[in-house]
């Protein structure tokens, strides 16, 4: 058997720049580069390895999560056939990772870590930022990542690199496992020399299969659309990564059966489209909400059913309601007791499609549907019209940017009250233009996700919105867009605070208490002074990036304007109005517990609220008798 004799490090890169996915025909490199920060947990294994690879390119980041956020960011515009690694040093480098690291997996979005590691051989420990456990010596902070990966493995010694870098692609490549893989590299083990055989190295492809359900479970599927008479469709992330978009569209027109859309799933079926009901849930529109409550029929397709899509289990009030799950994932498949077609969800609507081609909804309630359609664009066009200009609320904004955006363009956002008003009025023309991470929602996600949306496709111009607060979270590399010439255009919202927090505890009685960017009030000695005096335009144009501060939405269109002609990573800066909540419809229940007893009066309203609201909560447990 030929070999070649590489350390572990120049094995693992010589390995991964090899490894290509294939779905359709159509194949892609899996792995795009390599994000890292260096340490001397990694720059003498690792470091050096991407230094004698350069076309295994290597990106400067300046945050460890940003990198993962950036990766994740990547693997999603890319429909997770292509991803980016992300390596670390040993310690805090690691740890910094765990936050963005949870992220991909709760979105099932593929990311290899390989975060530097303790010394196998024990030879100088206690290292520099070593955990030391009383009760085992083979504990590292490494072992954090355990939970949050779909694939864990530690090398401690060279001839376990091969097992652990199949089995990291076996789960990568996944539809129905992938999310973040973490393997953990000793960096002594790092620059060990081993034999190893030359096939590894070899080009791999590892194909990404359309499965498709047993046809038992097809024909029940079949049968139980027949029978119903108010059926509708929720369009999760599962029919943009297969990208199904066209064939949902098919069997919509086909059957009539109306569509409603996750955070994820936003974008599958285009905004005007005459049966899209628009967002659902706690976040949801009118006429997807007012449909829910009498619906006795949900077909899901490639959704996780999160609690802000099941208005918290209260969406779907009919209590003979039934549900039909298409998804690649088994645990998603059979939740709500629903009949679980395991599959691809292009080629499962496909074959519903054909079996259903006599099958079509009743027309009144496809008039219902086209009704709601047409309402919700006209309150969506009040909403963004604005009252006053000098002083926008934030709809007003989100109407201005979506109405100067072209077709193609991608919105980037994560956290706050933003998500919210997004889901509701952002108007999707495409199924990459709504990028929002909201499986975590982590505040520090936009600007590295900015990032890497643009590295998978420089030619679409990519919007950034976020609040002060999680800008505050990860501003550093705006650095890395301008290092790198992948410009954004960010619009940066100035709340003076945790707003959408703040609104939250509002609604439970608690008054916004630390919620607020204050000073401390020596008077009382709680943080109820003035507003504090940071600049955060300031703070952007410090880090690179051109900067507009807009007054009003005149200034803003036109700051629009200048940031599209620029070449670099800009930021337009405005304020406005902290009370800026759209109302909810119908069903529209999100479940943040309240404190059963309190001496605050507003709490133990809120709490009358919470207990009358949770008789709505629904189990979902009737039985669809296979």
């Amino acid at each position: 058997m030929k070999t070649q004799r590489l350390t572990v490090a120049q094995a693992t890169i010589k390995f991964l720049k090899n490894q290509f996915s294939k779905r359709d025909n159509i194949e892609y490199p899996f792995f795009a580069g390599c994000f890292g920060i260096f340490g001397h947990g990694n720059v003498a294994g690792l470091g050096e390895a991407l230094k004698n690879n350069p076309d295994f390119k290597y990106y400067q980041i300046r945050n460890e999560q940003s990198m993962v956020h950036a990766a994740a960011a990547y693997a999603k515009m890319k429909n997770r056939l292509q991803t980016f690694v992300c390596t670390s040093s040993i310690g805090p480098g690691a740890t910094n990772m765990i936050t963005a690291a949870a992220g991909a997996t709760i979105n099932r979005l593929p990311v290899l870590l390989i975060p530097g590691d303790f010394f196998s051989k024990r030879t100088a420990t206690p290292l520099l930022q070593q955990l030391e456990n009383s009760s085992s010596n083979d504990i590292s902070v490494n072992d954090c990542f355990k939970p949050i990966s779909k694939y864990w493995d530690r090398i401690n010694r060279p001839e376990q690199l091969t097992s652990g870098l199949l089995e990291s692609m076996r789960i990568l490549t996944s539809p129905s496992e992938t999310g973040s893989v973490t393997l953990c590299l000793p960096h002594d083990v790092q620059t060990e020399a081993y034999d190893f055989p030359s096939e590894f190295f070899e080009k791999r492809i590892w194909y990404v299969p359309r499965n498709i359900p047993d046809s038992y479970l097809i024909e029940k599927a079949v049968e139980m659309i027949k029978k119903s008479k108010n059926p509708m469709l929720v369009a999760g992330g599962g029919i943009i990564y297969s990208e199904a978009e066209n064939i949902l569209t098919n069997f919509v027109e086909s059957t009539g059966i109306p569509v409603a859309e996750t955070f994820a799933g936003k974008g599958s079926l285009i905004y005007n489209h005459e049966l899209n009901l628009g967002a659902i849930g706690a976040t949801g529109t009118k006429g997807a909400n007012e449909i829910a409550s009498v619906c006795d029929l949900v077909i899901g397709v490639g959704t996780r059913y999160s609690d802000f899509i099941t208005a918290s289990k209260s969406a779907w009030q009919n209590p003979n309601v039934k549900f039909i799950n298409i998804n690649v994932a088994e645990v998603d498949a059979y939740k709500n007791s629903g009949v679980p077609l395991i599959g691809d969800a292009r080629d499962t609507l496909k074959i519903l499609l054909e079996k259903l081609k006599d099958f079509k909804a009743e027309k009144k309630y496809t008039d219902k549907i086209r009704n709601y359609n047409k309402e919700w664009d006209s309150i969506v066009e009040i909403a963004y019209r604005p009252i006053d200009k000098k002083n926008p609320v934030q709809c007003e904004y989100v109407g201005a940017l979506n109405k100067f955006i072209d077709d193609k363009d991608v919105l980037i956002c994560a956290a706050g009250s933003l998500p919210g008003d997004l889901h509701k009025l952002w108007r999707t023309k495409n199924s990459k233009g709504f990028h929002l991470e909201y499986g975590y929602s982590c505040m520090g996600y936009e600007i590295p996700g900015g990032l890497g949306a643009k590295m998978a496709d420089p030619k679409r111009e990519v919007y950034v919105m976020c609040g002060d607060a999680t800008y505050l979270m990860l501003p550093s590399d705006l650095i890395t867009t301008i290092q790198e010439s992948y410009k954004i255009i960010m619009i940066l919202i100035n709340n003076n605070g945790y707003a959408s927090i703040g609104g939250l505890s509002e609604s439970v009685g608690g008054g916004g208490f630390g919620t607020e960017f204050k000073y401390r009030k020596k008077e009382n000695d709680q943080i109820e002074g003035d507003y504090l005096p940071v600049d955060l335009a300031k703070n952007a144009e410090s880090l690179g990036a051109k900067v507009y501060k807009a007054s009003g939405i005149d200034e803003f269109n036109e700051a629009l304007k200048k940031a599209k002609k620029n070449d670099q990573t800009t930021v337009i800066y405005v304020e406005t109005l902290r009370d800026r909540k759209l109302d909810g419809y119908a069903y529209s229940w999100w479940e943040v517990p309240v404190p059963e007893v309190s001496i605050s009066e507003d709490v133990k309203k809120a709490r009358k609220k919470y207990e009358s609201d949770k008789k709505m909560q629904k189990k979902y447990l009737k039985s669809n008798r296979l």
